[in-house]
């Protein structure tokens, strides 16, 4: 009798081991789920509630931060890069300037 329960025991410690590293792993990843959404929250938060970095910065939705005049045909579309044709020159007075119209 004493040779079935331990054949018993023997047999149901793979099972509680794993049922034990199951409830750890599912602890972690809703921690680790929990922490990615609060990061998304605040990245969603700061993008839409900092001021522009300087004047020449303009927020565009669904793009983010762009410097330089957007309505110039040789933007660049970039928050690094002001233009195509005149990276690190200023937008007013440029001889390249060209209007796109916006549809």
């Amino acid at each position: 009798m004493l040779e079935a329960l331990f054949i018993i025991a023997i047999g149901l410690i793979p099972a509680i081991i794993s049922w034990f590293l199951m409830r750890k792993a599912e602890a972690h990843l809703r921690t680790r789920l929990r922490a990615a959404m609060n990061a998304s929250a605040n990245r969603q938060f700061n993008r839409f509630h900092r001021s522009p970095l300087s004047a020449d910065h303009q927020y565009v939705e669904g793009v983010g931060y762009l410097i330089g005049d957007i309505s110039c045909r040789f933007n660049a579309r970039s928050a690094h890069i002001r233009c195509a044709v005149n990276p690190s020159g200023p937008c007013k007075e440029c001889p390249y300037y060209e209007s796109i119209e916006f549809k």
